[in-house]
């Protein structure tokens, strides 16, 4: 998506009703490319005052009282921030300043416009801005060609961060600008706030954050005093974290093979795999959609075993009605930027309806302190940071949309590949849906795909290629090839493309159809 930054005296045609009719269709197109979802209008917050400054002079001029040109001015001037965003003031030296004769209203303007990711231009009729290397600059005669005209991105990106950054950018920019003010960094109020709204979204008692995905799963064990001699079952099929937790606390990690259609545990080889020494199990729910948690469930309590669900990216999935991370015994997740909610950092979450267990992973999680300086269990540093915080509780707001927007362009990919035989597409289990944190192919012409995306400028990842049983890291549990056929098999035909709840239908044909091409199906 292009966005277009709106100069001083643009707006000022535009209230006043000035300038030529060629003016005056430019902006209009301007505003009906927003409305349509084409573009997004901004303007910077260092033209605001100059703004009411000016409107109130040319009220003036036109013989109304002060006080009603001000009163005007104001509306026009709220009227125009619900319209458009406002890029907020950025720092700078002083040679940014004289790059631009000193003037620091341009100085910010060119600044804080450089700041967005997509395509952005500056609408001017004024010439002062002519000949910036910063952004390209428009007149508007200019407009009409160049909302018309494509995209001068070439390449898709993998996960795309930028459009959503840039759609909410306001709001993050206010909410980190608040917490820089109460100065309050860690454990700050919107730790406690986004803690809150968590538990709500999942519909659990209980939600402490953490620093990452890996320290939920590592409290989550540790809760349940999980020690030496103790096992936990898992998959071998996951990023390494999942099993790395059980070994830190010196427990045996289980593995049980995975369902081929869906790359998730297998809940029919769990009670082969149950011993004496079995204290957890632990399901991974892979590439966005929920394990068969409902099997699961019922075999642990046939065997009074808890479970800890790893949805590092599964959030806001859902599994027969129930969402990702309010499945079990314990849910974990993890809120590192590519996850389909993610921060801009490292950092986590836990939930849980247990209160004895909640209480212990609050303690858990800074340094097993109860009450200041009264640690009653060892615990670890897990505190999740106050800024990180305050971007979750914006990025939350949209997350439902998202969702919804992640399931949509899943089912187109689903409908570019169908009848494609060579391309096996994620298959969702029955009471499952998926919020495609990956949308993961099967192909056994994988590396003859990765590279033919790669020529066009497609990124593409392969995932786990090395299961966690055949890490050298687990050498000392004897596994060899052979021993999780289906993990192993999945491992070697899997390639991840790209996805994100933006991503235009242009770029998915794209992709589909350099896949097919390469897979020898055109």
């Amino acid at each position: 998506m292009k966005n277009i930054v709106l100069d001083v005296n643009v707006v000022l045609d535009l209230w006043l009703n000035r300038g030529d009719r060629l003016h005056q269709e430019a902006i209009e197109d301007v505003f009906q490319a927003q409305q349509a979802g084409h573009l997004r209008c901004w303007v910077s917050a260092a033209s605001l005052p100059i703004l009411e400054y000016c409107c109130v002079l040319e009220l003036k001029k036109d013989k109304a009282p002060p006080e009603e040109a001000r009163r005007i001015a104001r509306e026009l001037l709220a009227k125009l921030m619900d319209d458009v965003g406002i890029l907020s003031n950025l720092s700078f030296q002083q040679e940014e300043a004289l790059a631009h004769g000193n003037d620091l209203e341009d100085a910010q303007i060119l600044m804080s416009a450089a700041s967005l990711h997509d395509e952005t231009a500056l609408l001017t009729n004024d010439r002062r801005f002519r000949g910036s290397h910063r952004i390209r600059v428009l007149s508007v005669e200019e407009v009409h060609s160049w909302l018309n005209s494509g995209s001068s991105k070439e390449d898709v990106d993998f996960i795309d961060l930028k459009t959503q950054q840039d759609a909410i950018r306001p709001k993050l920019e206010r909410s980190i600008f608040h917490v820089l003010d109460h100065g309050q960094y860690i454990l700050g109020p919107e730790v406690g706030e986004l803690e809150q709204d968590l538990a709500s979204f999942v519909g659990v008692n209980h939600c402490i954050s953490c620093s990452s995905g890996t320290d939920a799963l590592l409290i989550a064990l540790m809760a349940l005093d999980i020690g030496p001699g103790d096992e936990v079952i898992t998959v071998p099929y996951t990023w390494i974290s999942t099993a790395e937790v059980i070994a830190l606390l010196n427990a045996k990690p289980v593995f049980v093979d995975i369902q081929p259609e869906t790359f998730n545990m297998d809940p029919d080889r769990i009670e082969a795999a149950i011993s004496p020494h079995t204290k957890a199990i632990m399901p991974v729910s892979i590439y966005g959609q929920c394990a068969d948690m409902t099997r699961i469930n019922a075999i642990a309590a046939k065997h009074n075993i808890p479970v800890i669900e790893d949805g590092a990216q599964s959030f806001g999935a859902t599994h027969y009605g129930q969402k990702s991370c309010g499945l079990s015994t314990i849910g974990c997740t993890s809120f590192f930027p590519s996850k389909p909610l993610g921060c801009y950092g490292d950092g986590g979450a836990i939930f849980s309806n247990d209160e004895h267990l909640a209480e212990k992973m609050l303690q858990i999680h800074v340094h097993g302190q109860k009450v200041k300086h009264r640690h009653p269990v060892v615990g670890i540093n897990g505190r999740f940071d106050t800024l990180q915080a305050a971007i979750l509780l914006e990025k939350l707001e949209i997350f439902p949309e998202e969702c919804a927007l992640r399931w949509e362009a899943g089912q187109r990919y689903n409908e570019l590949f169908s009848g494609i035989s060579s391309i096996q597409v994620p298959v969702i289990a029955e009471g499952n849906d998926s919020v495609y944190a990956q949308y993961t192919i099967r192909t056994e012409h994988r590396e003859t795909v990765s590279n033919a995306l790669k020529a066009q400028g497609i990124p593409s990842v392969a995932y786990y290629v090395v299961p966690v049983h055949l890490q050298g890291a687990f050498a000392d549990l004897g596994h060899k090839p052979g021993d999780f056929p289906v993990a192993e098999h999945v491992a070697s035909q899997g390639l991840s493309l790209p996805m994100y709840p933006y991503i235009s239908m242009e770029d998915q044909k794209k992709i589909a159809q350099a896949v097919i091409e390469s897979s020898g199906e055109m």
